[in-house]
């Protein structure tokens, strides 16, 4: 396959191969078994009637990922980008350009369609009407969707809430996830709602479209009794093989694997797909001519598209656009009569949205700004308008910061679980709290809350989840610092599983040996990070990296999602009391009542107070 322009300088087989060995460490992708294609069929014309020569087949493929209810516009100081209403325009004018063009079309989505917070609270309040951010999806036009993890936050009735109040008929993908231990779930996976694939007609041609979702779904959401798969390339393979014997010859995977490099990965291990389009990870593809958002030529990726190998040695593109509505995905491709793609037209690459005088702008799309951001808009600016406090310092919640260091929120958070659990824990007959974790992954505001009036919209932006608080009583000193070891375990790729916490103080080695767990939970490689544990009433857990001779156990307050295993917390089905508290609602009460309503620098210093420290010195 001839690529439609030229890559960058940096030798991008070195990216691959750094790309490769992160992601095969990160999720379990096995190769299949080869399945030979169908020979060709040589046909011979009437001598009179010369067969015209096959024509090629052009194809453009709109795509985005991670939406995340990100629905008004791309966020503070970033007014004039995004939001939902321009998308929908955007994504119009494509399609329409695309269609004058002679080009077929789709339009994809990788997942992550929805997240807990501010916007999408909008929608849990009116429930059972649709949710906003379905009928943006209607609106657009996809015509089929795959399955993130946050669509699993809120469980799997939330789910089935969301895809019943879809007037679409467009699928909700993943060939990986088995629902039948759902039962609203298994009822629209019955209908084709749900489905592991899809056939669609473009153009008279068929098209066949492959959802998976991330291996690691029970760790990071709350998928319940929806079995997950983890060979992902063994059910994508079942799915692509389904598909050329039923005649499909030009496949696509569209996928949640988090991150651009689980794709590329996934690309070595299947025979047959045409195109990969990535979601979770959020990477910016993008070339020399194309049009960013203000600060985002430093953020560049690499090249729009990337090019993966499958297992027979064939080039095949790889996609992904930063989400949140921020740009529209655009691969164009050229297929043969056989369902190969032989060119990439130059056109492709990352189109921003954009709004304001920018000349690239346009207008809110008036049915998606009428029946979805008007509406959100509203609900949101009462929350900006409910005062829940004051702070007197920057609180820092970026995403970078809260997964890899101690930050001001984070300990702002932090205490606020270890005062609400002891605050209830009489009351639920639970023991009170020595020490309070939660994971950075729920912090998720991405920003520095400034100085000033604190409003019930940060605290969701801060907390979105409907994670309650809960007290896991007696953990050994050896398994909490197998906890935290995995807390720090993928530190360097800003997993969320990064701890923030109170009630002790840690000293931890990112040089050291990283923890491996098994599916269970259990310590396959010990890990040597965690330096020293040390509660704040000055007991010694960990010293020198080894657990103290008679330590005593510990009592966790922490979010139900850690103590049912999330982020593969260790906790390995420790029982536990809910003290029946949102981890919002324990933010708000922790300001207004033990602050007084006001979060000082003294208090919550810039940086941290040295909670956690990192160091290659296991002296300290």
């Amino acid at each position: 396959m001839t690529p439609g322009r030229s890559r960058r300088a940096t030798p991008f087989t070195l990216v691959l191969a750094l790309l490769l060995t992160f992601a095969l460490s990160a999720c379990a992708i096995a190769e299949s078994p080869t399945t030979p294609s169908a020979p060709a069929v040589a046909t011979t014309a009437p001598p009179a009637k010369p067969t015209p020569a096959p024509q090629a087949f052009r194809l453009t493929i709109l795509h985005n990922n991670d939406g995340e209810s990100q629905l008004i516009d791309a966020g503070r100081n970033r007014e004039d980008f995004g939001g939902v209403a321009r998308f929908a325009t955007l994504v119009a004018k494509l399609r329409q350009e695309a269609q004058e063009s002679g080009s077929g079309v789709l339009v994809l989505s990788a997942g992550d369609n929805y997240l807990a917070g501010p916007e999408f609270s909008a929608s849990l309040a009116r429930r059972p009407e649709p949710f906003y951010d379905i009928i943006a999806l209607d609106l657009i036009g996809y015509d089929a969707i795959a399955l993130g993890n946050h669509e699993f936050d809120f469980g799997p009735d939330v789910l089935a809430d969301a895809i019943s109040g879809s007037s679409s008929s467009a699928p909700f993908l993943s060939a990986n996830l088995d629902f039948s231990g759902e039962p609203r779930l298994a009822e629209l996976a019955a209908s084709g709602r749900l489905a592991r694939s899809v056939v669609l007609e473009v153009s008279g041609e068929r098209v066949g479209v492959i959802g998976a979702t991330t291996p690691g779904l029970p760790f990071l959401s709350s998928p319940r009794n929806v079995r997950v798969a983890k060979d992902v390339a063994a059910m994508v393979q079942q799915e692509i093989d389904a598909l050329q014997t039923a005649g499909v010859n030009k496949i696509i995977v569209v996928s949640h694997l988090q991150g651009v490099a689980g794709d590329i990965a996934l690309a070595a291990a299947l025979r047959g797909v045409d195109v990969l389009i990535a979601g979770g990870g959020d990477e910016l593809l993008a070339n020399e001519s194309d049009l960013l958002l203000p600060g985002d030529a430093e953020k560049v990726f690499g090249p729009y598209p990337l090019l993966a190998s499958d297992a027979d040695g064939n080039d095949v593109p790889v996609v992904v656009a930063p989400g949140q509505y921020r740009y529209a995905g655009r691969l164009i491709i050229e297929f043969n009569a056989a369902g190969t793609v032989t060119a990439i037209d130059p056109a492709s690459g990352p189109v921003r949205v954009a709004g304001g005088d920018y000349p690239d702008a346009v207008e809110p799309h008036p049915a998606v700004q009428e029946q979805v951001v008007a509406p959100v808009a509203d609900y949101v600016s009462t929350l900006a308008r409910t005062a829940i406090g004051v702070t007197e310092v920057g609180l820092d919640g970026q995403r970078r910061a809260v997964r890899l260091r101690e930050t001001n929120q984070g300990n702002l958070i932090a205490d606020a679980l270890l005062w609400q659990a002891n605050a209830l824990a009489a009351r639920f007959g639970a023991a009170g709290a020595h020490v309070a974790i939660l994971n950075g992954g729920g912090i998720r505001n991405d920003g520095v809350i400034p100085t000033g009036t604190l409003y019930e919209f940060d605290i969701f932006a801060m907390a979105p989840f409907p994670n309650f608080i809960a007290i896991v009583p007696g953990i050994p000193a050896a398994q909490f610092k197998e906890t935290l070891e995995n807390a720090v375990s993928q530190a360097e790729h800003g997993a969320g599983r990064f701890p923030q916490i109170a009630g002790f103080t840690m000293v931890w080695d990112p040089n050291g040996t990283a923890q491996v767990l098994d599916d269970d939970g259990r310590v396959v490689t010990p890990g040597t990070r965690i330096r020293s544990v040390r509660l704040a009433d000055g007991t010694w857990l960990v010293r020198d990296g080894d657990v103290v001779g008679g330590a005593v156990p510990v009592h966790v307050a922490t979010l139900d999602f850690l103590a049912r295993g999330g982020d593969e917390y260790p906790f390995r089905a420790a029982s536990f009391v809910s003290i029946g508290v949102t981890y919002q609602q324990a933010i708000a009460n922790y300001i207004a009542r033990e602050l007084d309503g006001v979060v000082t620098a003294e208090r919550y210093p810039e940086g941290g107070e040295g909670r956690i420290v990192a160091t290659g010195d296991s002296s300290q």
